[in-house]
């Protein structure tokens, strides 16, 4: 697969991202290796991916445990201090090797440590493949509200190796489908209607639809790197997503989702606002509706779960001047950006997605 330019970065895909690591360690005088990682990567990815680096550096591995729950700026301080326990300096070279939360804690920790040391991408999920390591943004969240501090800074490159995808469980990379299925909401009709009917998906070439999604997404962000115009576009699904995927997050009394489930929830509940916002016919909100059910389980809302989850939009990255910005396919392959919606159309949206 082609290399992908993206902003004043390469996205490279499998064996051609080893070479150009390799020849850039050569090239670049760097002081010594950090490769931050979860508790799930170490097992799993890094004694896969240590075999392909040819350097002399010296390298360092930093460990956190995996899940949502540690992206925040208490695990970011204690990486911080083992940086500078094994002396880091501005010539050092972070590698984050793990999924959403390792690429957005670890580029968020190489962002800010001694005001910035370069960094490397390569995700080992679906959802950091076609999302996370992409477009530059780093960062983590703020108790259960959703990276609510973080910088948009890219690394020196994206390392894309589809092999990886053999570690994860079935509801992580359906968590990463989520996304793509986004894309093609926003972006692509053709590709959307590619997940239509899962069982005639080839997976041998999953590789291609993994591909299609990265440069999809490239293409709105190197329209707009900082998110003041058509980037907003990725945001469908998110809006409504966030919100529930922080509720349930803050809530014991709540299984924990992971992104995609409660980003497909999103989706479901933009499209209806979408619909009756007359930006989409009602057979199209009941194939976007029909397909996302037929891929992810129904999430259980009660009357008392509503009220907390539209009081945490307030708290949602892309509101301007106190007001709720929600980006609305119109049409599939289509978006409309900075849209309000009243709270009556989104507790009527609750109710259709129960029913």
């Amino acid at each position: 697969m082609q290399t992908i330019q993206a902003n004043n970065y390469p996205i490279y895909f499998n064996e051609k991202g080893y070479e150009a690591l390799n020849l850039h360690l050569k090239e670049t005088k760097y002081s010594n290796l950090f490769i931050i990682v979860d508790s799930n990567t170490n097992e799993l990815c890094l004694p896969n991916f240590l075999p392909y680096l040819e350097t002399d550096l010296t390298i360092e591995i930093i460990e956190f445990e995996a899940g949502e729950q540690n992206k925040n700026i208490e695990t970011c301080v204690q990486i911080w201090n083992v940086l500078t326990e094994l002396g880091a300096d501005r010539k050092s070279l972070v590698i984050n090797l793990g999924g959403g939360v390792v690429t957005d804690l670890g580029g968020f920790v190489a962002s800010t440590f001694k005001r910035g040391v370069d960094f490397i991408h390569i995700p080992t999920t679906l959802l950091s493949m076609v999302d996370a390591s992409v477009g530059g943004k780093n960062g983590v969240d703020l108790g259960s509200l959703k990276n609510q501090i973080g910088v948009i800074n890219v690394p020196k490159m994206v390392l894309i190796d589809t092999q990886y995808l053999d570690t994860l469980p079935q509801n992580e990379m359906r968590s990463g489908l989520a996304e793509m299925l986004k894309h093609g909401l926003i972006y692509d009709k053709s590709y959307w209607e590619k997940f239509l009917d899962l069982k005639a998906i080839d997976f041998a070439d999953f590789d291609e639809l993994i591909y299609r999604s990265v440069e999809i997404k490239n293409e709105i962000v190197s329209q707009d790197p900082t998110e003041k115009n058509i980037r907003k576009s990725l945001n469908f699904g998110h809006t409504l997503g966030h919100a529930i995927e922080s509720y349930f997050l803050e809530n014991d009394n709540k299984t924990t989702l992971l992104h995609g489930e409660a980003i497909a929830v999103g989706m479901i509940l933009e499209s209806y606002i979408s619909m009756h916002k007359k930006l989409i016919n009602q057979e199209e909100y009941i194939q976007i509706k029909s397909a996302i059910k037929s891929i992810y389980d129904d999430i259980l809302f009660d009357e008392n779960d509503i009220k907390p989850i539209l009081e945490l939009l307030i708290h949602d990255k892309k509101n301007e001047y106190g007001n709720i910005q929600f980006a609305l396919i119109e049409g599939i392959g289509k978006i409309k950006i900075n849209q309000s919606v009243e709270n009556e159309l989104i507790l009527d949206a609750f109710q259709d997605y129960k029913s």
